[in-house]
């Protein structure tokens, strides 16, 4: 995770034993967390890249994919510690969560701002 990452796509295809084509896919799934991210429509086989990674990032972008069987690796153990896993985890958990506003009362003023109660104005 401290080594840079640069190369074409073809040597770095080579380099992790992928195709070229299945190398763009998986740099398609981590674009996201690159800094700053590959415009991968631009991208040929013998393009120069260079793979800076927000490591914070990538773990909440499994969590949010459900890509449990990525997320648990022990690899992440050298990456981010346990108790950052797990803060990342809640956040990305509670980024999805709906709250939703109390309920207006029919006696409650209106949120239209009309100084009238809600059941005379909009609530009608």
């Amino acid at each position: 995770h401290t080594e840079k990452i640069q190369g074409t796509i073809k040597e770095l295809a080579a380099r992790f034993g992928m195709s070229d084509e299945f190398f763009c896919g998986f740099l398609d799934g981590i674009n996201g967390s690159l800094i700053p991210p590959i415009d991968l429509e631009i991208v040929g086989a013998e393009t120069e890249i260079t793979l800076p990674i927000d490591f914070e990032k990538l773990y909440q972008e499994m969590v949010e994919y459900k890509a449990d069987h990525l997320y648990s690796l022990p690899q992440w153990d050298l990456i981010l510690t346990e108790q950052k896993r797990r803060e990342l985890y809640k956040q990305q958990k509670k980024s999805k969560t709906i709250v939703k506003d109390g309920k207006i009362g029919r006696n409650d003023p209106c949120p239209c701002g009309s100084a009238k109660k809600y059941k005379k104005c909009c609530g009608a």
